[in-house]
């Protein structure tokens, strides 16, 4: 069992960042793929950005160039720093644990999954 727990979220506004953190304990951090997902109620779960261990990276086009993500294994972290922030990026924001990158970037899964914090952005 992998246990996620997120922080960071809160209101904005347009223009403006925030970074969320997502810490890790059970298994060993490191042999997962880490990544984020966003969600509006009433809507499908939404693929954000997933990083491996080895550094290699994806992102949703939606956010390519403002949101980056980030990983201390040594701390059992994942970071996701979102800059430019946009009223769309209002929603949910949750932390997952795959074993592999492309069920997350692909599958559009994961296998364990934080609580979820919320992100709303004015304008």
């Amino acid at each position: 069992q992998v246990q996620l727990v997120e922080s960071g979220g809160g209101l904005v506004q347009a223009g403006g960042s925030l970074r969320l953190s997502c810490a890790a304990s059970g298994r060993t951090f490191s042999n997962y793929a880490m990544g984020w997902f966003r969600q509006t109620p009433g809507k499908e779960r939404a693929f954000v950005a997933a990083m491996a261990w080895s550094g290699v990276r994806y992102y949703a086009d939606s956010v390519k160039g403002r949101f980056t993500i980030s990983r201390d294994n040594a701390k059992n972290t994942v970071y996701l720093q979102m800059n430019s922030l946009k009223p769309e990026d209002t929603d949910v924001y949750y932390c997952a644990a795959a074993t592999t990158l492309s069920r997350m970037s692909i599958n559009l899964a994961a296998d364990y999954w934080g609580q979820g914090t919320q992100v709303t952005v004015s304008s």
